[in-house]
């Protein structure tokens, strides 16, 4: 747990990936996780912004969570990264009850310019409920904290399903994420997702889910991958169409060499009509966003 007081910049590094509802009891029972039983804890959120949306238009995220009798305040700054790979800014501290500790904030860098004179006017906006499932994982050298997280996010009278993998590396190599994230996705239908918790109560908001523009191969699959997350939070087939569009596109983009070539043309094929993955998917998104990993900015 991070302090309020300190003015260091702690990093959170993690892997995020999608999972279908359907495949849960396939990965509970990968031999990863078989014979470590885990942590399972209810966690209560709720995230903070302006009525304008200023720390979301800031990529900024200020949540207070309810873990069993402790209320912890975090502060996350926009990831840089692709592909389910995110690194960044995170501070947390706990606080005596559920209000915000807005003298904490005011101390803290990403409200030292023109974000300082919003702290007073941050309301609730939505919440996000769910089930954390967790495992404490010695992998290749490194650790990672493993959870599983399943339950709903609300947004006024809009809600969307929880369902989603995080990998946060504790202690060591980054690379030992992809490694881990590929061994499970060699059982399991996963697949890399690029949307923040927030991000996806804020579009529900809106009712907006806009795309990321694209160029470089990193940048489509970033695309596919944003578009994805909002085609199954909106059930809007414009998405999964824009997905899939992205997807062709990256199959016969230019800079790609003979191997990355071969996992880009297997993920059109490699996704159903559901906009759900197979392993196989898995495997090749995976295997591009490993290469991209770190040259797009995330939702």
């Amino acid at each position: 747990m991070k302090n309020s007081t300190s003015m260091s910049a702690p990093t959170e590094v993690e892997l995020k990936l999608a999972l279908p509802p359907t495949q849960i009891d396939a990965l509970l029972h990968h031999p990863v996780l078989a014979s470590t039983p885990p942590v399972q804890q209810q966690l209560a959120n709720t995230y903070f912004d302006t009525p304008a949306g200023d720390l979301a238009a800031a990529r900024i995220a200020v949540r207070l969570r309810q873990l069993d009798s402790q209320v912890l305040q975090t502060v996350k700054t926009a990831g840089q990264g692709g592909g389910g790979l995110s690194s960044r800014q995170e501070w947390e501290w706990q606080v005596p009850d559920p209000s915000l500790d807005q003298s904490a904030l005011a101390a803290l860098p990403p409200f030292q310019n023109a974000l300082a004179d919003k702290i007073a006017a941050l309301r609730s906006t939505l919440s996000t409920d769910f089930t954390r499932r967790s495992w404490q994982l010695a992998w290749q050298g490194s650790k990672i904290e493993l959870v599983l997280d399943e339950g709903e996010i609300v947004c006024g009278k809009a809600r969307a399903p929880i369902c989603e993998v995080e990998l946060e590396l504790k202690a060591g190599d980054p690379e030992a994420l992809w490694s881990l994230a590929a061994e499970l996705a060699s059982q399991v239908p996963l697949r890399p997702s690029d949307s923040s918790k927030a991000s996806r109560g804020n579009a529900l908001g809106r009712q907006q889910w806009p795309l990321p523009d694209a160029q470089h191969p990193a940048e489509w699959l970033h695309r596919a991958t944003v578009a994805l997350d909002a085609y199954h939070d909106s059930g809007d087939a414009t998405h999964l169409i824009a997905a899939q569009q992205a997807l062709a596109t990256l199959a016969q983009h230019p800079q790609l060499d003979s191997a990355a070539r071969a996992d880009a043309e297997m993920l059109p094929k490699a996704l159903d009509s559901a906009g759900m993955p197979t392993t196989a998917y898995g495997a090749a998104a995976l295997n591009l966003a490993r290469r991209f990993a770190y040259e797009t900015a995330l939702r």
